[in-house]
């Protein structure tokens, strides 16, 4: 018996301390790599205080895999080089001067091009967006590029994969990308069916044992459609009925685009990187990048980010345009954890008397995330920033618009996870009719939102701003 409790004691300690020797090493190991401190801070507080959980939180999503490159910057710059020999590419120096420094770092860190002549449709409800895709799906010609976070195999995801099917069926070139954990809902059979129909499908980073793997932590969050070549779409809406029909937080209010002309060189660019990257398939020809008309004096460029660019390209330009701002910045966004960077550019501009508006939903999706969002508000609210919560269903709307002359819009959230975890599209617009526009819709809905009173904030429960200060620590997690 004393035998026995001997050999159980020493197994109970050897453990004991084979665990702290490995949280110590972990520990030291994300010290080592040099992280930003505000990112560093909350995985040495989850492997010291949440033992074994947190060790299985670190495999997941704390690894550092940037390094890790799912395209080498040769291959890169070629699917780019395809684009630009069709005619495209303009001096930086042609868009508004008080923006050239943005279209170098864009140009410079992301290789990507000023793009002249394009005309933007605007969506701001999803049955229009989706009756305008389902019309031009039906009629393409020669290819259907198709890339979505989310592809549901709801009412809408029934739609628009029957309509995928009748056009593969035709001789169309169709293929479809769907990120692997975002559609984990969705059923195989689902994405069988379209398979069997003749369409090219691949997964976006296909996580089969995820007990096994941290590739979670890194997903593409890209909504990108491309068809014949000559029509684009790009925004914030996946293919999910909760764009139509609403869920139990109502009607998702977001905003997507419609782009023709030259800026859907930039789509296609996009498009074929990320279906090379998972299908080793190199796609090219003229067809796909035809010669496309000079629509308008529209300037844009597409910029596409992920945990494997050099630079995070995202997030120093949406830091460029807070701190360069010369009379208003309005921002919508379903999730607000800035970085300390974003979050002090916000503040600086709003203490410079700059009109900062930032719109965010009153209810959320994810409730950890909404309590770490609400952490924020009252430093917002003490610099002049004015906060609104959209208060008529969920605003999934991703957008940032500058000084009457540049609109931001695409995939990306106002997060820690879109800038530094996710793989990302969005476009710069350089226009002051477009940006007038955008700044219209956001007006209209202010008339669906509430203003943040700052002395309204600061009486809430005490337990309530602690439950938000203690999820704000994990904000670079989440």
């Amino acid at each position: 018996m004393i035998s026995d409790l001997s050999i159980s004691a020493v197994i109970s300690i050897s453990f004991i301390v084979l665990y702290c020797i490995t949280i110590i090493g972990l520990v030291l190991l994300v010290l080592l790599e040099n992280r930003n401190p505000l990112k560093t801070i909350p995985w040495v507080i989850v492997l010291i205080f949440i033992p074994g959980i947190g060790l299985l939180v670190y495999y997941f999503f704390g690894r550092d895999d940037r390094r890790l490159r799912i395209l080498s910057r040769r291959v890169y710059k070629r699917f780019l080089r395809q684009a630009r020999k069709e005619d495209h590419k303009q001096n930086p120096n042609d868009v508004p001067q008080q923006f050239l420094p943005l279209a170098h770092l864009l140009k410079n860190s992301n290789y990507s091009a000023i793009i002249g002549g394009s005309a933007i449709e605007i969506f701001t409800d999803g049955r229009s967006k989706f009756d305008r895709l389902l019309e031009d799906i039906k009629n393409a010609r020669h290819h259907i590029h198709l890339q979505y976070y989310i592809f549901q195999d709801d009412r809408i995801g029934e739609e628009v994969s029957n309509a995928l099917i009748i056009k593969a069926k035709e001789g169309i070139k169709v293929r479809v990308i769907y990120d692997d954990v975002g559609s984990w809902n969705t059923k195989k059979e689902f994405f069988d069916k379209m398979k069997e129909a003749g369409i090219e499908i691949a997964p976006y980073l296909k996580v089969v044992f995820p007990i096994l793997t941290s590739k979670v932590n890194y997903r593409n969050h890209r909504k990108n459609v491309v068809i014949d070549g000559e029509i684009g779409y790009i925004g914030g809406m996946n293919i999910a009925d909760r764009y139509v029909y609403g869920n139990n937080l109502g009607l998702w209010r977001d905003t997507h685009f419609r782009i023709t002309g030259k800026g859907v060189y930039g789509l296609q660019s996009a498009f074929l990187l990320d279906w090379y990257s998972m299908s080793n398939q190199i796609v090219k020809g003229v067809e796909y990048y035809p010669s496309l008309p000079q629509i308008t004096d529209m300037k844009m460029q597409i910029v596409m980010s992920g945990p494997s660019s050099h630079w995070r390209t995202l997030l120093q330009a949406y830091i460029f345009c807070i701190s360069n701002s010369k009379k208003y910045i309005y921002i919508q966004t379903p999730y607000f954890l800035p970085t300390e960077g974003l979050n002090q550019a916000l503040q600086m501009a709003a203490l410079g008397n700059i009109d900062v508006r930032i719109m965010l939903p009153k209810r959320s999706d994810t409730r950890s995330a909404q309590l770490a969002t609400m952490s924020y508000i009252q430093k917002m609210l003490e610099a002049g920033v004015k906060v609104y919560l959209y208060k008529n269903g969920f605003l999934h709307s991703k957008l940032l618009i500058m000084d009457d002359m540049l609109t931001c819009f695409g995939s990306a959230n106002f997060d820690f996870r879109s800038f530094e975890h996710n793989f990302e599209i969005n476009t710069f617009v350089y226009q002051r009719d477009f940006t007038v526009k955008m700044k219209s819709i956001f007006m209209q809905d202010l008339q669906d939102c509430e203003e943040v009173s700052y002395a309204a904030w600061r009486k809430r429960p005490i337990t309530k701003r602690l439950s938000e200060s203690f999820m704000r620590l994990f904000a670079p997690l989440l």
